[in-house]
């Protein structure tokens, strides 16, 4: 006779209760759905407000490790390990990162980005073994993501972290009081119950995304890779991007479209390394040598006496 092993019970957990301002969805008309989506969305941007300090904690602790030689993982299952995925993936074109810089784990590996394989997420060992795969080590920073919190893949990878020394940050969408967290930084995203019971792809997904939007941006405003609301290390791969690059250029320096052009070009693609050109008269190994000896910030090199020429703008 075959015995079936006790679930544990999630009922009271924050993301799994039933949300009174949604109890007749399945009788709402469509404007009234899209209006009841836009009232519990709004709750987003309250929950990342009051994880204000720890999201602020984890962006210096993030631009640290970097600047180190660290890296930065996230790691989730479902909804959870795609956002970092995600994440991850826009950090190179945005920030001309490495790939290796910032990385994304999901419990099923890359086959789980196309098609749900929500059985992994019970694995705790597999979380244990995707640390060990990545050869994390103390210089690392580890992000595991879980809305409820309870999620066995990500308990696994955060523990394994932990041991090898790794920082660890966990997010999720339930109280403390809840689900506990053994985390260096502990972030909560408390945004209620769902509109659609228990889909935490909703508002707790919403909520993820944001936060990774403020952890991976920040960081990178840290390590100067933006001047002034400017992507300056943009990676010049495509005709978009391109031409992002061109009106950088054009904006900070006043230089027309053609000018700009050949000033990218000399740089070798390169908005910092341009701008820095530009600004201090520096031929590009010069200006590479300047801000090499400044850990790639523009600002600092612009600041340094080889830099007394500096004409640019006041940002």
């Amino acid at each position: 006779m075959e015995t079936s092993l006790p679930l544990p019970e999630r009922g009271h957990l924050l993301t799994e209760q039933t949300n009174p301002n949604s109890y007749n969805l399945d009788q709402l008309s469509s404007l009234e759905i899209v209006d009841l989506f836009n009232q519990e969305d709004a709750k987003t941007i309250a929950a990342i407000a009051a994880a204000r300090e720890p999201l602020a904690a984890a962006i210096d602790t993030i631009a640290a490790a970097l600047a180190q030689g660290g890296r930065l993982f996230y790691i989730g299952a479902g909804t959870s390990g795609r956002l970092g995925v995600l994440d991850a993936a826009e950090c190179p074109p945005t920030f001309c990162t490495p790939p290796e810089w910032v990385q994304g784990i999901i419990a099923g590996g890359p086959s789980a980005l196309l098609r749900s394989a929500e059985g992994l997420e019970d694995d705790v060992e597999a979380g244990a073994s995707a640390i060990t795969h990545h050869a994390i080590t103390a210089q690392d920073v580890v992000v595991g993501i879980t809305a409820g919190g309870t999620t066995p893949y990500v308990a696994g990878a955060l523990q394994a972290a932990r041991q090898r020394g790794a920082t660890t940050i966990f997010i999720a969408c339930v109280p403390a009081e809840q689900v506990p967290s053994h985390a260096d930084i502990d972030i909560r995203l408390l945004v209620g119950p769902e509109i659609l019971a228990g889909s935490t792809r909703l508002k707790a997904g919403t909520a993820t995304k944001l936060a990774l939007n403020i952890l991976s941006t920040g960081a990178m405003v840290k390590l100067g890779k933006v001047y002034g609301n400017r992507m300056i290390d943009v990676a010049v791969t495509n005709q978009k991007l391109h031409d992002r690059a061109l009106r950088i250029l054009s904006d900070l320096t006043g230089l027309d479209r053609e000018a700009a052009h050949q000033l990218l070009e000399r740089s070798g693609k390169s908005v910092k390394l341009a701008l820095l050109m530009h600004w201090t008269g520096l031929d590009a190994a010069a200006a590479t040598t300047l801000l090499t000896a400044h850990h790639g910030h523009l600002r600092a090199a612009l600041n340094h006496p080889a830099s007394s020429t500096y004409t640019g703008p006041t940002l």
